[in-house]
């Protein structure tokens, strides 16, 4: 898959020095002392680490979900370099950027530990589920109790085993239950300007890893229903004890600085070298569009632009008639006569992997690799900034955790009287996030009225996370729903699962990953990828019938 923006926030110089301590889990520690130019992991402090660790943790989830997620789960599709976001054309991705980052947490927790400052402690404990988190979102088992310990030698730590998807899912609970705890017990502090997310608020970071923590609990919810619905429970029953992030205002979310290539938003064209067909090339995806459209969702107009140049197909033109007058393009009906044409006058998105050449959607009078296509929609033009009030990497918002309330009173997993409530304060919620909140009222009497059902939920889920779409792909997974179907140019008849286990780890770490690609579950569609195969499932999809 493709990597966006892997230097997030390298502006401050706590992060350029805490990016020197990355090592992975098999490098002997003790050949950073010989380095003149490094520092000492025995002596760092926690503070020179914490930036690195969340503004990576960061990076990588909008990699996710403005990236081929994105494509996945149709928010998005490209017209040029389009194979992997549209089509599934995936290569073995790599977790190393998820190792790294949790090599350097518990780097800092170390320290911190030894240091006694809990604070940084805790937020490590956030950091590492966060990351491990993903890790088993995305690939299955893995390892997590034997890893990060490379540097204690013996085959158990330097090839080590893979946990299941299960007990890493409950370690992730423990550890934010941890996190939680010290954080409770801390003093109040000082700012700390180095905490480039929450500057040192203890009670956000509760927000945090609480509400990543009922994240895991819905995660489970098919597999482990007692788990998540005592788990839930526990949550609202002692807000005092488990706060949530329920205001947008709380987001965990980190804005760009935009000052260079590395600490700007992925797609501006102000520092892209591509002459800006980073931007171009990315539309929007037209299950998004027409969702949004039949709604009469006023965020469509803040996440796309308008189509430069409508079409018009007039039966009364003459036989070829093809011109373009006053900014509308006319043509004859023989000249649409077997294409595929949207004549909407504002906003046309991309089919999902519509053709091997979604660049000629639409009439493009110029497909290729550059890009124009003025019959499509853009995104809209706050995407070409380096930053802005809307720019930014969203890891955990207030509308995803009253959708998972929502959908757990829906369930009967809390009490079913607050599911309307909850859903409703998730939407204003997100309106209020993309600058529409005064748009609620209409919009909540309208198509979007509550109906009690599950799929128009995880519906209003799907839309709130624009730019954030792993957690949507996530949601599909367990639940089936959007009910989105693979375009006729994907590689499979339906959506993907999961990603390849890497062929590193499967050559190095042999035995271990055996044991792990023994326990996926082919289906029809693994075909000749066998076990290690994107649409394979692992214990959290086993059993369920989901998503097919």
């Amino acid at each position: 898959m493709n990597t966006i923006n892997k230097n997030l926030l390298r502006t401050w110089k706590v992060m350029a020095l805490g990016l020197l301590l990355s090592v992975s889990s098999c490098q002997d520690l003790t050949e950073l002392n010989i380095n003149p130019n490094g520092i000492d992991p025995e002596a760092v402090h926690p503070n020179l680490l914490i930036a690195t660790v969340i503004s990576n943790t960061a990076t990588n989830e909008l990699n996710l979900g403005f990236g081929d997620i994105a494509g996945v789960m149709q928010h998005t599709q490209k017209d040029a370099w389009f194979t992997s976001h549209n089509n599934y054309e995936w290569s073995n991705q790599s977790w190393s950027g998820y190792y790294n980052v949790l090599e350097d947490a518990r780097l800092m927790e170390e320290r911190a530990t030894e240091l006694e400052l809990s604070f940084f402690v805790a937020v490590a404990k956030v950091i590492k589920a966060y990351n491990f988190g993903r890790i088993v979102d995305l690939w299955g088992d893995a390892p997590f109790n034997d890893a990060l310990q490379g540097d204690l030698g013996g085959d158990q730590y330097l090839l080590p085993a893979f946990d299941t998807q299960q007990d890493v899912y409950l370690g992730i609970i423990d550890l934010l239950e941890e996190a939680n705890t010290i954080f409770m017990d801390l003093p109040n502090m000082d700012a700390i300007p180095q905490d480039i997310l929450f500057q040192g608020n203890q009670q956000k970071w509760r927000r945090f890893a609480n509400s990543i923590r009922l994240r895991y609990y819905m995660r489970v919810s098919e597999k482990l229903p007692e788990v998540s619905a005592s788990g839930i429970q526990a949550l609202l029953a002692n807000t005092t004890r488990y706060p949530l992030i329920m205001n947008q205002a709380e987001d965990a979310a980190l804005s760009f600085p935009g000052t260079s290539a590395g600490t700007s938003w992925p797609s501006n064209t102000e520092f892209d070298g591509s002459n800006g067909s980073n931007y171009r090339r990315i539309k929007m995806c037209g299950t998004l569009v027409e969702r949004l459209q039949q709604l009469g969702d006023s965020r469509l107009e803040v996440w796309a632009s308008r189509i430069l140049v409508p079409i018009v197909i007039d039966p009364t033109l003459p036989a070829g008639y093809d011109e373009v007058i006053d900014g509308t393009r006319y043509i004859a009906s023989d000249v649409a006569e077997g294409k595929d044409i949207n004549t909407d006058p504002e906003y046309v998105g991309i089919p999902p992997a519509v053709s091997n050449l979604p660049s000629e959607y639409n009439l493009n009078p110029t497909p290729g690799q550059q890009s124009y296509n003025p019959h499509v929609s853009y995104l809209n033009e706050i995407y070409t900034h380096p930053n802005g009030g809307m720019l930014k990497a969203r890891m955990l918002s207030a509308s995803e955790v009253l959708f998972d309330l929502a959908e757990a009173a829906q369930k009967g997993l809390i009490s079913s009287a607050d599911a309307e409530g909850y859903y409703n304060e998730a939407i204003r919620q997100s309106l209020v996030t993309w600058g529409k909140g005064e748009d609620y009222d209409a919009y909540i009497m309208g198509e979007a009225a509550y109906d009690g059902s599950l799929a128009q939920i995880i519906d209003q889920k799907w839309i709130a996370s624009w730019t954030s779409a792993a957690e949507a792909w996530f949601d599909y997974r367990r639940t089936g729903l959007p009910a989105l179907t693979a375009g006729q140019a994907a590689i499979r008849s339906v959506l993907p699962l999961r990603f390849y286990y890497m062929q590193e780890e499967l050559s190095i770490n042999g035995d271990n990953a055996q044991v792990a690609l023994d326990r996926l579950e082919t289906t029809p569609y693994s075909q000749s990828d066998a076990e290690n195969s994107p649409w394979s499932k692992f214990w959290l999809l086993q059993g369920t019938g989901k998503p097919w």
